[in-house]
């Protein structure tokens, strides 16, 4: 018997040896999944599509509204966005840990809130980077890569994120884009996080052409449940003979079916040598859901221009002949947006909007200060 026993156990382990060297040489499959396998299994596929029409009482005769953003041509119906992220799992606050994002966004906005980086390859990127956790305290976070903006209380997702179908004007004149850095988050506890930022430059995208960086913080506050506010500050050297330095403050607060929200940011151009040059803009935003499948949205802002550097002559990314004009030296925005906001089933959103744009810069819209945008938006989300 025992000999036996013995001659089974030595057959076994020739089998046991057999089968190793078999997967070791791609002959059979391991029982232990492959790691792309893995990777898939871990990683979550999310995005939207979004589709509108809009018409522009101005009537331009380039069919280019000037400073409107989404719409690349007026009076025509438009694939504004068609976004997929790919991300892998939360990180683990408690151990070294790691996880990556990445976003692309292609149709007509592309290009306003994409890298704008054709020449490098990287038109169609919104943003990617790993993010790395350090288990010092409650965690401290680090993100390499492509970054969005610290800005802005509207996101470059537009209508299918945010309350409002269009989107404002300081989203893009007192804003910036994405751009290539590094960033340090910390949070204290659940009412107090920093976070700072280094990166190529403020308008730099991806890949810059010079050695000036920005450098950007935030503080976040939150004093209560509902209430949210942010503090943030930067400066850049941009190139030679030009920097802008300014500070935003972003709020938000919600009670029932009602929301609230704010920004106010102070940019402050320096063209050296000429003088410095100050642009300021502020917003606030309400929303009300009547029921979870109807409701409404208000947005209206200023965006004063008084040394005339913040947005006359400014092309929209990828779309001559976009920017506003006048022969004035220096001029004002305000804009009025009213979004109905339906969710027929869980996945689709669907935006009619009415907007009212005016600004002080004369013949500023297409030969005009007034003008109306109506339309409506609607996105699929998955």
């Amino acid at each position: 018997m025992e000999r036996l026993e013995k001659e089974n156990a030595e057959l076994k382990g020739r089998v046991d040896a057999f089968e190793a060297m078999m997967v070791k040489e791609g002959l059979k499959p391991s029982a232990n999944p492959p790691k792309f396998l893995k990777s898939l299994s871990e990683m979550s596929i999310s995005g939207f599509v979004t589709a509108s029409y809009f018409y522009d009482t101005s009537t331009p005769a380039d069919r280019k509204s000037n400073g409107y953003l989404w719409n690349t041509s007026e009076n025509s119906f438009s694939i504004n966005k068609v976004k997929l992220t790919l991300a892998g799992p939360p990180i683990d606050k408690s151990k070294w840990d790691a996880t990556y994002r990445a976003s692309m966004i292609w149709g007509e906005d592309a290009a306003v809130v994409n890298t704008g980086g054709e020449v490098q390859g990287l038109e169609d990127l919104r943003e990617a980077y790993v993010d790395l956790n350090i288990p010092i305290g409650t965690g401290l976070d680090i993100k390499a890569g492509q970054l969005i903006s610290l800005l802005n209380y509207e996101s470059g997702d537009g209508g299918a994120v945010n309350a409002n179908f269009s989107q404002g004007y300081q989203w893009f004149y007192t804003g910036n884009g994405p751009s290539a850095g590094v960033q340090a988050a910390y949070a204290f506890n659940d009412v107090i996080d920093v976070k700072f930022r280094v990166q190529n430059g403020m308008y730099a995208g991806a890949i810059d052409n010079n050695t000036g960086k920005a450098y950007m913080g935030a503080v976040g506050i939150k004093p209560m449940k509902d209430l949210w506010l942010s503090f943030v500050g930067f400066q850049s050297h941009e190139a030679a003979g030009f920097s802008v330095a300014g500070a935003s403050v972003l709020a938000g607060y919600t009670v029932g079916k009602l929301g609230l929200g704010t920004e106010f940011d102070y940019f402050i151009f320096d063209p050296s040598p000429a003088s410095d040059a100050h642009f300021w803009s502020i917003g606030g935003w309400l929303t009300y859901d009547f029921t979870p499948k109807f409701g409404i949205a208000l947005r209206a802002e200023y965006l004063d221009d008084d040394d005339g550097f913040g947005f006359k002559g400014i092309a929209l990314g990828g779309r001559p002949g976009s920017a506003i004009l006048s022969p004035d030296a220096n001029g004002k925005i305000t804009s009025v947006a009213l979004t109905v906001n339906y969710k027929p089933v869980p996945n689709v959103k669907i935006q009619p909007e009415i907007r009212f744009d005016n600004t002080t810069y004369k013949n500023g819209f297409d030969g005009v200060e007034n003008r109306f945008l109506l339309g409506a938006g609607v996105s699929y989300l998955f």
